[in-house]
């Protein structure tokens, strides 16, 4: 019975380390209290995500104190996960499940079921590193956002608004006072101009003809009145 048992612990760690080569599998050296076999889980990155352990029974009875034991195992080597593997299920079980916090499987299902809770942990894991860190994330954030740096950056900001606006309305000013200058020399060339016609026309009469209507329009023009492309 004693080889038979230590045979089932040495197949159990076979399939474990076939099935997880990546996982640091460790046995309990015969004697030694505890569970036969302490599975430390690893991530693809080689990070430990957690621990399980197993404890492997080879007799034709079910005994509770199975349970008993391997949950003091669970909580002295700080392990997520207890898989009791067993070929008798006690009497309200007929194959894998869940009792009193330990998985109870027999050795046909142990690589699904340990794939199954190994997948767990390293959720677990993943979701909890997601966390860390965020109470302290979300501090750092309003302290910079109500801190003088924020602020300074800010106001940096609304300064090279205000000198764009500012050199857009001094532009706006030099322009207008550009168009105020050319429509006063428009308005003396027009003057000039009809003037010049006046004159020739008294002197050659009626051998020149009217004066154009663009010309007839700048005698009376108004600086008000003439249409700047602007």
């Amino acid at each position: 019975m004693q080889l038979q048992g230590e045979s089932q612990e040495i197949l159990l760690e076979e399939i474990i380390r076939e099935y997880f080569p990546f996982d640091l599998i460790e046995e309990e050296g015969k004697g030694v209290e505890g569970a036969d076999c302490i599975q430390t889980v690893r991530n693809n990155m080689g990070i430990v995500c957690g621990k399980m352990i197993y404890e492997s029974k080879r007799t034709k009875g079910w005994s509770n104190n199975w349970v008993d034991k391997l949950k003091t195992d669970k909580r002295n080597t700080g392990a997520d996960v207890a898989i009791l593997v067993t070929q008798t299920f006690p009497k309200d079980m007929d194959r894998f499940g869940e009792k009193e916090g330990i998985w109870v499987c027999n050795f046909s299902e142990v690589a699904s079921v340990s794939h199954l809770l190994r997948n767990g942990i390293i959720n677990v894991y993943e979701a909890h590193k997601k966390q860390e860190g965020k109470g302290d994330k979300m501090q750092m954030l309003y302290d910079y956002l109500t801190g003088n740096e924020f602020r300074g950056q800010v106001e940096a900001i609304m300064e090279g608004f205000m000198a764009m606006k500012q050199g857009i309305t001094k532009e706006r000013i030099q322009m207008e006072k550009i168009w105020k200058e050319r429509e006063k020399q428009l308005e003396k060339v027009l003057i000039s101009t009809s003037g010049m016609y006046g004159s020739v026309k008294g002197i050659a009469g009626a051998s020149i003809g009217d004066i154009p209507c663009w010309m007839a329009a700048s005698m009376n023009y108004r600086i008000n009145d003439l249409k700047i492309p602007r």
